[in-house]
């Protein structure tokens, strides 16, 4: 994933002109901490782990990513997760800079002892290179807000109270309203301003989902919500299609209840890799990386594809789909919501002010939609597709933010 992180960059650098230099200090970590997470397990033998923190760039504000809980993390993932962060809060303009990491356990083999204990002994750990000025880290995958309130309260033994120190916390621990669905509302406001470019309105399409956990689940109600129909929608365990649109609150309960989509009674199953090439005019990947890819990307038949996960789409998919003229909304827009939603509760714990739902929702759709407006001016600008734009336009705020820092006397401009 860091090579393909990498690929984009690179696009956008060369439209921009870079030198390799500045190249190499964009891309480079300023910092990468691992470290070793013993505990005793619930049935007395000793459990090692490592954690892993990737600190990419701060030239715009303290440093902000998530922390994913699962076994195939690494520093290189970490690394990749992290550059990608400084863009994305670039591009929706919030004064963070990109960082990333976790722990390389599977928490569904996990007690939540274990769990707690393991995620403990991390801050202990991390305690130094975190904070509410520095690097404040957000649920990612397989970590949630339960998660969040045991790295606040840890870090608050060493440093005193620090609400401040993550985001996505529980409402009861300074957390805020609107956070949980943030990422998949972010996802419905940028359709909404591509449908308005194209002349369209949510009941004029047809919607397909891929993944159905936070993200998806969010995205496919309030998008029905709107108007659309929801097609069919996939996660881990199958998919379910319904022509006349799915009931996305059933389904959000069946999933609830039974831990995925597969024998909802409101839709017919099918294989859930084949959700991809499913005839709707939008699909909405919103599962883990390389789902579209250049193997099934020819038989993508949705006009707009809008990036729920982070990297859903390898480079030969990307290029295979800009050739097919379909419009890709890229993962460091589209699921920005979180990230900016998060930004709006660091700043309600830095002010020890609530703001309510209906405040936060309407930031956050302004913010979205005027971080598309900004990324299809850059589109236009450079004649080049949405995602190197918003590449473009991101690189051109953290240079200008770095030049801005020191005393330098150079020709260099962004």
């Amino acid at each position: 994933m860091l090579a393909e992180s990498h690929y984009y960059f690179k696009k956008a650098a060369d439209l921009l002109e870079l030198p390799e230099k500045v190249r190499t200090i964009l891309l480079t970590p300023r910092r990468s901490v691992k470290v070793e997470i013993v505990i005793e397990g619930d049935d007395g033998e000793l459990q090692s782990y490592e954690g892993y923190r990737v600190q990419h760039n701060m030239a715009r504000g303290p440093m902000k990513g998530g922390l994913r809980y699962h076994p195939a993390m690494d520093e290189e993932h970490a690394a990749a997760l992290a550059n990608l962060m400084t863009w994305k809060t670039a591009v929706v303009d919030i004064p963070f800079g990109g960082a990333k990491g976790g722990i390389n356990c599977d928490p569904s083999k996990m007690s939540k002892r274990e769990l707690h204990d393991v995620t403990t002994t991390f801050v202990e750990h991390m305690k130094e290179v975190i904070g509410p000025t520095t690097d404040i880290p957000a649920p990612d995958v397989n970590t949630n807000a339960e998660v969040m309130g045991w790295i606040m309260h840890e870090y608050s033994k060493y440093e005193g109270f620090s609400p401040g120190v993550v985001t996505g916390k529980p409402l009861d621990l300074f957390g805020s309203e609107g956070r949980n669905a943030a990422t998949g509302r972010g996802v419905m406001d940028v359709l909404a301003a591509a449908l308005e470019e194209q002349g369209k309105q949510f009941s004029d399409v047809t919607v397909a989902v891929q993944g159905f956990g936070n993200v998806g689940s969010h995205a496919a109600r309030l998008i029905a919500e709107h108007g659309a129909k929801i097609v069919a929608v996939a996660d881990h365990t199958g998919g379910v299609s319904n022509a006349d649109g799915l009931d996305i609150t059933a389904l959000m309960a069946h999933t609830a209840e039974h831990g995925g989509v597969h024998g909802f009674p409101g839709g017919e199953a099918f294989e859930g890799s084949q959700v991809i090439t499913w005839d709707a005019d939008v699909l909405v990947p919103a599962a883990l990386e390389d789902a579209i890819r250049k193997d099934n990307a020819p038989d993508v038949k949705a006009t707009i594809v809008v990036e729920g996960a982070n990297g859903p789409t390898t480079p030969e998919a990307d290029e295979i789909l800009h050739q097919k003229g379909v419009l890709v909304i890229p993962d460091i827009l589209a699921n920005a919501g979180g990230v900016t939603v998060s930004y709006f509760e660091w700043v309600q714990n830095i002010q020890q002010f609530r703001w309510d739902e209906e405040r936060i929702n309407n930031e956050l759709d302004r913010k979205m939609r005027r971080a598309y407006d900004e990324v299809r001016a850059v589109a236009t600008e450079f004649k080049t597709d949405m995602r190197t734009a918003a590449f473009v336009l991101a690189i051109r705020r953290v240079g200008k933010a770095a030049l801005s820092r020191v005393p330098i006397s150079s020709h260099l401009s962004f």
